[in-house]
């Protein structure tokens, strides 16, 4: 469970910034150690995606520095670049985790070169203890790690590799839980831009291996789309089934080039029709049901297992009320009892308010980016302001009262809009 993400220097963001799930306000009947949701909001370049951004390339550097770096390569990176002289400063990244009941504290720096420091830091009386601490090529190590075969991982360890991914490829348990954390509890979704053919099959793939399809499908015919089942069927069940008149779905070609092996998988999808139901296949669907269906895949995998979902520019994939109705599955505890955790962006301030007579977020699950007069972005929590609980939040965002809202010149767009000069 993630309580809190600390980041600096990284892309629009110069000094450090903090995520926090920690919650701030209490009911006074529940003792909640985060919050299952955050939300941040923002203007258009004002920093939403490079958060999401941060915590990519931290889960990316934490699972695969060790594959991913060349020796004497240096450590790809991309730091502030709108003053050079933070561009060359090092950048910084921090999580604050529960784990198993135990807060675990781990973090990076690193310039253009190297590893400058590393830590992981647990607590598991409420008193800090080391795992280990790195300043560059310095190890140190706490008394419990000096009795495990940890600290022989250092000598061969790259200057710009982190141990964590290391160590954890070397089987070493006090590393473990924060390795796995990053490389199972956390899915980023994002839009998909693939081959059709091979992102059909993955979502078949998948489907096919949570065991959840019925769950899946309720969340589909939920959204209201006029389906009623998505099933999956033998490849070499394809041709009869074209004969049927199930539409594009199958790929000839794609078989005669060896895709479609024996054994795997096709999406069907049942449609109410004027005649009946319809048969259809992955090609004759929207973009937004193809991308709604990836999500509730990826949604009904993290509340199975208690992840952390990440969701950039949700605004992009879904309507407000299925939105709204995710973050619900998120926010009930009947629906959310492993304590998945929904992270998301968007432009969308309905979500600030009520929709179909519910408060969609609660006042400490949201947040702020907004772009400094210097370039800089900054995020910043909703509870700065001291919001009463039943204020009209979306209006005073819309009115400028929580900043964080584009600063248009209707004279310049106008200008703009009907300039004749370079006419089309």
């Amino acid at each position: 469970m993630l309580m809190n993400f600390r980041f600096a220097n990284h892309r629009s963001f110069r000094d450090e910034n903090r995520l926090d799930f920690v919650p701030e306000y209490g009911d006074g009947l529940h003792e909640v150690t985060a919050t299952p949701v955050a939300a941040v909001f923002g203007a258009n370049a004002s920093g939403k995606s490079n958060i999401i951004n941060a915590l990519a390339y931290m889960r990316r550097m934490a699972i695969n520095s060790d594959r991913d770096s060349e020796p004497d390569a240096g450590v790809v990176r991309t730091p502030f670049k709108l003053d050079p002289e933070v561009a060359a400063e090092p950048s910084r990244y921090v999580v604050d985790l529960l784990l198993n009941g135990v807060r675990s504290t781990y973090g990076f720096t690193v310039d253009g070169e190297r590893v400058l420091e590393e830590w992981l830091y647990v607590y598991p009386e409420g008193r800090r203890g080391v795992v280990f601490e790195r300043t560059e090529s310095d190890f140190s190590f706490g008394e419990e790690a000096r009795r495990t075969p940890l600290s022989q991982v250092q000598a061969i360890t790259a200057p710009n590799v982190l141990f964590l991914s290391v160590a954890a490829r070397a089987g070493q348990e006090l590393v473990i839980p924060v390795y796995n954390w990053f490389s199972r509890e956390v899915h980023i979704y994002a839009q998909q831009h693939r081959d059709m053919y091979y992102r059909a099959q993955e979502v078949a793939d998948r489907i096919d291996g949570t065991g959840r399809r019925s769950a899946i499908v309720d969340l589909l015919r939920a959204a209201d789309l006029g389906l009623r089942d998505v099933f999956l069927v033998p490849a070499e069940d394809a041709v009869q089934l074209m004969l049927e008149g199930v539409g594009d779905w199958w790929d000839p070609a794609a078989t005669r080039k060896g895709r479609g092996r024996r054994g795997s998988r096709r999406l069907v999808f049942k449609h109410a029709g004027a005649q009946g139901d319809v048969l259809l296949g992955w090609n004759e669907q929207s973009t937004g049901t193809q991308m709604l269906l990836e999500l509730a895949i990826t949604a009904s995998e993290a509340l199975h297992r208690g992840s952390l979902l990440v969701v950039d520019e949700i605004d992009a994939s879904l309507h407000p009320v299925l939105t709204a109705s995710l973050i619900g599955l998120f926010q009930n505890e009947e629906t959310n009892g492993n304590g998945a955790q929904l992270l998301i962006t968007t432009h969308d301030s309905t979500l600030l308010g009520s929709i179909q007579g519910s408060e969609v977020l609660r006042r400490d699950q949201i947040w702020f980016t907004q772009k400094e007069d210097d370039g800089a972005s900054i995020v910043f929590p909703l509870s700065d302001f001291h919001p009463r609980e039943h204020e009209n939040r979306q209006r005073r965002y819309l009115n400028g009262s929580y900043g964080a809202v584009p600063v248009i010149s209707d004279e310049l767009f106008a200008k703009a809009v009907t300039s004749r000069e370079g006419e089309w």
